[in-house]
């Protein structure tokens, strides 16, 4: 192969040409003929060695080698047999240039180093979208340790190139590397954060991609879709993407709307404002018609008897409304309200069902609805609350109740 190599270089002499013309016109050629001897040689592999892999991968019933091949592990493959034939033959072609020997040695170990780079990347790409499809890890921050091993796999690359270029021994590097810890651990911060809180985030099970969550120092309402090493990702109901920094969700306080997606309904916590003026006692009128509400007709016939008990019993003169025990038109919608809630299809019976009283306040006395939906779909959610007060609100007239609202005087 040495005596091929300096074929043209003998031809030129035997042509009477220069030496110093003769190497260079015979390196030139070499190199030439090399590169497209090299082109060859790569589409030759491209088309037969990655096309029965290929071929293999769509056969195959396991989808690790079809992510294999989507992240070209074997294009990156196919270039290792060209590259040993240009560390085979160049060093030969430059023989009459030993001053190019030394950097050509170092040229080739960079590019042997890149190339394992290169293919541990695509493998690493290769188990991180494998795991991801498998529904044990779909939920699982990935990403982040994909990164990590890419951060370890790069930084040793490159002291091994520093080594090649420096012709330095790696311990050496590794030696000032140990000296400049605390400037790395300085420039590495955020990167070191960022690992720390992944861990932490898959080990105690806060967050997982596809949980809603709501960080209102960022922003953030909406969906998980990525967690790695530097970010989560967080899609927004608005179609937009929040970024959180990674070591901030085990810094900082957030909600996570797991526990209700995972539980038996979607709260509804939310109040009427009654006009405090319009509550009042119940007259036996207002009981009478009152009684023709199914919902509350059990109710009311228990409750007046009941009272009228108590008022006889203790002879009390009912010549006046407010002696002894009444009825009010406010406690009997409160019983209606939570009688409705109990007979509405969509609202959760296995869980809180209540209406309260809250404290009164400049805009009336609020009468607030706690309950779960069933549904747990936004949309759906919002359409059952809708429906829900709506008809609450319609009821309040049945028990002589005025809803508070804001008066506007119209300036002169």
């Amino acid at each position: 192969m040495k005596e091929l190599t300096r074929y043209f270089y003998n031809l030129f002499i035997s042509k009477d040409l220069s030496e110093n013309t003769a190497e260079y016109l015979n390196l030139l050629i070499g190199l030439s003929i090399l590169i497209i001897f090299l082109f060859i040689i790569y589409f030759i592999m491209k088309r037969v060695f990655i096309a029965i892999f290929k071929s293999y991968a769509t056969k195959s019933k396991n989808t690790f080698d079809d992510y294999l091949v989507k992240n070209k592990t074997f294009d990156y493959l196919a270039h290792i047999v060209p590259l040993s034939i240009t560390i085979w033959i160049v060093p030969m072609l430059f023989i009459s240039f030993p001053v190019a020997e030394k950097y050509l040695e170092v040229l080739f170990d960079i590019m042997i180093i890149v190339l394992v780079i290169w293919i541990l990347r695509s493998v690493l790409r290769t188990c991180r979208d494998f795991l991801k499809s498998l529904d044990s890890f779909k939920d699982k921050p990935i990403d982040s340790y994909v990164q990590v091993f890419m951060i370890f796999v790069w930084s040793i690359g490159i002291i091994f190139i520093f080594s090649s270029m420096t012709g330095k021994s790696i311990w050496t590097f590794l030696t000032a590397l140990g000296a400049m810890s605390a400037v790395i651990l300085l420039i590495f911060k955020d990167t070191i954060l960022g690992f720390v809180a992944s861990i932490q985030v898959a080990v105690n099970d806060t967050v997982r991609i596809g949980d809603w969550i709501t960080m209102s120092k960022y922003g953030a309402d909406g969906d998980v879709i990525e967690i790695n090493l530097s970010s989560v990702k967080v899609q927004n109901f608005d179609k937009t993407i929040t970024t959180i920094p990674t070591y901030h969700l085990t810094s900082e306080s957030f909600r996570n709307w797991r526990g209700m997606m995972d539980s038996g309904g979607r709260r509804i916590k939310r109040s009427i404002l009654i006009r405090t003026t319009s509550i009042s006692f119940l007259s036996k009128d207002d009981i009478k018609r009152l009684r023709k509400i199914e919902l509350i007709k059990e109710y009311l016939d228990i409750a007046q008897q009941k009272i009228d008990q108590y008022n006889d019993d203790h002879k009390i003169d009912k010549s006046i409304l407010i002696n002894g025990r009444n009825l009010s038109n406010m406690g009997v919608f409160r019983v209606y309200v939570e009688a409705y809630l109990k007979n509405h299809p969509y609202i959760n019976k296995d869980m809180m069902v209540m209406s309260r009283q809250l404290a009164p306040s400049a805009q009336g006395t609020p009468l607030e609805i706690y309950a779960f939906s069933n549904d747990k779909e936004w949309k759906n959610y919002e359409k059952i609350m809708a429906d829900i007060f709506d008809h609450l609100l319609s009821a309040t007239l049945y028990f002589n109740l005025e809803v508070f609202e804001l008066q506007y005087t119209s300036e002169k």
